[in-house]
């Protein structure tokens, strides 16, 4: 038989690897799943995410009864992955409305969204408060506008549930591209500007100010800085029945990485808010990646190996399917389905017109050989969020796979698709 301990815990939880050194997911033979759907491919295991749904709401159950756990849909935007979390008791935030019509269509009861952005339109604004969203995050001066404008405009209808985001001037030891809550940063108000928006969402007859939002980065794998940005922003939230305290909690995309468990996690930012708030406090937390990110694995077949001064393994993806490497130089694992041990370091490269489109640089992989085909775990954050169609790339379908069965939830992209758009 396969042996579990094989695959590093970056893989979705219940991989093995067979007799044959194939890589199997959800109980389905990756070499085979490739075969029949193709690549690039992006493969869920719907157990894994369920998992962690439930890891999630029982933390937090355990330790207080006053909490709502919120997907931050930015990190998988897919239709069947919010249907997914929603029959496990989790609401989404959306940051548009394009995410909005998703959740929407997934069945997602829209008293249990939450609208982010710090860009809104006044079309964006409406068509959330048409839909009954339960909550808008309000996160500059023209956001007030819209929702006392919008909200206030609808005869007999209750004052908008909203949380005034604030940076609490806190960068997590994070990339400086997804850290969020620094004191010069795109989101929110800052501490200075706060209180004057604070004082007017407050007494506006339009707006029901439930609470203080921050979010201080993502991918953060130390909880300590959570406390820190909380003790910034308490003043501001004394005496408001609900605190929004974002999300953030960092994943394993490398074997050696260890991230804080779920349950660490939710420890600390309880702790933190009764500490700090008082227990009365209802908690929101909006895991994102942390949901979603180990369950998924990225399906490729390997096109040529060259040897320049380095070896490249060129794949037919790229920054088409993966853009978070040339975006912020995150690093993933690689393993050839089917041929098991190393031995060959190598850059696993895309088929882009870019030098950048490198998805794994210093892999080992064993022998790489065209026709080989590559599994990549870890790609279940931000992956499909980020497709593109760079050099006419189709974006690739996402698999749901479980107890050995496989069905399609997005299907791939075709080149028609491509032309759809096209009126001239």
């Amino acid at each position: 038989m396969g042996q579990a301990q094989q695959l590093s815990h970056v893989y979705p939880r219940g991989s093995r690897v067979d007799d044959r050194g194939r890589i199997e997911v959800g109980g389905c033979d990756t070499t085979e799943l490739a075969r029949e759907f193709g690549t690039p491919a992006y493969v869920v295991v719907e157990d894994d995410i369920r998992a962690r749904a439930h890891a999630f709401v029982s933390a937090f159950g355990a330790h207080t009864d006053a909490f709502d756990v919120i997907f931050a849909s930015k990190a998988f935007p897919c239709t069947a992955v919010y249907r997914l979390l929603w029959e496990e008791g989790i609401g989404c935030d959306v940051a548009g409305p394009g995410e909005l019509t998703q959740a929407l269509a997934a069945g997602v009861d829209p008293a249990r969204i939450y609208l982010h952005g710090n860009a809104k339109t006044h079309a964006e604004m409406a068509q959330a408060l048409a839909a009954g969203v339960g909550y808008v995050i309000v996160d500059n001066l023209r956001d007030l506008d819209l929702l006392e404008e919008l909200a206030g405009s609808r005869p007999g209808a209750a004052p908008q549930a909203a949380f005034l985001r604030v940076a609490p001037g806190v960068s997590p030891d994070t990339h400086p591209a997804i850290s969020t809550g620094g004191p010069n940063t795109k989101f929110g108000f800052d501490l200075a500007h706060a209180p004057a928006a604070l004082e007017r969402a407050a007494a506006s007859p339009a707006i029901d100010l439930r609470g203080i939002h921050l979010h201080i980065g993502s991918q953060i794998l130390d909880t300590a800085p959570f406390r820190t940005a909380l003790e910034a922003v308490a003043p501001l939230a004394a005496g408001l029945p609900e605190i929004n305290f974002g999300g953030g909690l960092g994943v394993a995309y490398g074997a050696h990485d260890e991230p804080p468990s779920i349950e660490a996690y939710v420890a600390a930012k309880v702790a933190a808010v009764r500490d700090l708030l008082g227990a009365d406090v209802r908690m929101v937390d909006e895991p994102g990646r942390a949901l979603v990110a180990n369950s998924t694995v990225t399906l490729y077949e390997v096109q040529s190996v060259k040897r320049n001064v380095d070896t490249y393994v060129a794949v037919d993806g790229g920054m088409s399917d993966n853009l978070r490497p040339m975006l912020y130089n995150a690093r993933y694992e690689a393993r050839i389905s089917g041929r098991t041990g190393a031995g060959t370091r190598c850059h696993v490269v895309g088929k882009h017109c870019e030098s950048g489109d490198i998805l794994v640089r210093d892999a080992e992989l064993a022998d790489p050989q065209p026709g080989d085909i590559l599994v990549t775990p870890g790609t279940g954050a931000y992956g499909h969020a980020m497709a593109n169609t760079y050099n006419g790339a189709l974006r690739p379908p996402v698999i749901f796979v479980s107890g050995g069965n496989a069905r399609v939830v997005v299907r791939r992209e075709t080149h028609a698709d491509l032309l759809l758009r096209d009126v001239g």
